[in-house]
């Protein structure tokens, strides 16, 4: 039985370090194979004798290993600190949370900036193609370096998303559960667009020099451009008007085109700060891999997930148009077709894309009394 917390003690993991796991090789879809790989991952709670209590967080296109916690000497919290912790929806007195860069990322995993060892120099582009199911080949490979044979759910939020189904339909036998929020089976044509523009956003930047950035100045502009695009798509209408309307600062600055509205002020302060801690070419590549991810391979999804014994958790947002509603359906509709368990829920929330970092309280209550119910 879990102990309860006291409302005096702390509901979070405290501080936290990232570790490093080096494999000799991966074998990519692409047909190539990348080695040394090195995976960077963090984990909070313990893992129980039988090695049945695991759960995998996957993180969504700019996120890293830290979900949770701080490091030491810095302020921020991991990206999903809200929901992982003592007495939170992945509870770590209860659960061994996992939680790894992908593979292609600049923060700890290999990626197009690392150094690519038979030039002693970083990667570039000469960085093979990456593929959503090559993340979680990488992730599996984690997986049983820790001497886990199987996890007791994989969750992940858009690309997390993404990364979870490729989890149910290709390796179902390695875990209990997938929880699934605000994805999709594949890209519809309109958000590959948003990705290619941010994608020549960044190509179009002087400084990106096809790739070859590193030992000069980095394509910070086009980078930024290409994240405002970004943050334009994660945030409803609704929330827009709510958190700026058409409020402009009280000292705009007397420019023709200077960012006088406090929309375009987060804009401008959000693509800034986004820039000092990602990598261009990390972006092209890990937008591209979402854009080529299809579940399906061109089959009936329901075709691939028949016999699969592994319950669902779907989540959607009724005001997330870029992920919509419509596209967690599909997913649902598939597993009913394949009699595999699936839960299906719609959050009512003004915070578009954005929902499934903020919705704190949904989640919390529809993950927690999903993971109990399988444990």
């Amino acid at each position: 039985m879990t102990p309860k917390i006291k409302d005096t003690e702390k509901t979070t993991v405290g501080i936290v370090r990232t570790h490093y796991h080096t494999f000799d090789s991966i074998a990519l879809e692409c047909g190539e194979t990348l080695g040394p790989v090195t995976v960077a991952y963090e984990t909070y709670g313990e893992l129980n004798e039988q090695k049945s209590n695991a759960l995998l967080v996957l993180h969504a296109l700019t996120g890293d290993a830290n979900a949770a916690g701080t490091h030491e000497g810095l302020n921020n919290a991991g990206w999903w600190d809200s929901m992982i912790g003592p007495g939170k929806a992945l509870d770590t007195r209860r659960y061994f949370v996992i939680c790894s860069n992908v593979l292609g990322g600049c923060r700890g995993t290999t990626g197009p900036s690392s150094i690519n060892p038979e030039t002693g120099k970083p990667f570039g582009l000469d960085f093979p193609a990456i593929s959503i199911n090559d993340m979680v080949d990488l992730q599996k490979m984690l997986i049983e370096s820790l001497g886990i044979d199987k996890l007791l759910s994989v969750v992940g939020g858009s690309m997390g998303g993404m990364q979870a189904l490729s989890w149910l339909a290709r390796y179902p036998e390695k875990i209990r559960s997938a929880i699934t929020i605000a994805t999709a089976l594949r890209h519809s044509p309109q958000q590959i667009a948003f990705n290619e523009a941010g994608r020549q956003a960044v190509m179009a930047d002087p400084n990106w020099n096809s790739g070859c950035y590193y030992n000069g100045p980095a394509p910070d502009r086009g980078l930024a451009v290409a994240r405002m695009i970004g943050h334009i798509t994660y945030m409803s209408s609704a929330s827009m008007a709510e958190k700026f309307g058409r409020l402009k600062k009280e000292k705009a600055r007397p420019t023709k085109f200077a960012a006088d509205f406090e929309v375009e002020g987060y804009l401008h302060y959000r693509s800034d700060q986004f820039v000092k801690r990602f990598d261009a070419n990390s972006y092209l590549y890990i937008t591209k891999a979402v854009d080529n991810f299809d579940v399906t391979e061109g089959k009936p999804l329901h075709d691939m997930l028949h016999g699969v014994k592994a319950s669902a958790l779907i989540i959607a947002f009724r005001s997330d148009w870029l992920y919509p509603a419509s596209q967690s359906k599909e997913i649902l509709k598939a597993c009913r077709l394949a009699g595999v368990e699936a839960t299906y829920c719609e959050v009512d929330s003004d915070y578009g894309h954005d929902a499934f970092l903020l919705e704190v309280d949904e989640e919390t209550h529809l993950i927690s009394h999903f993971l109990k119910k399988i444990s």
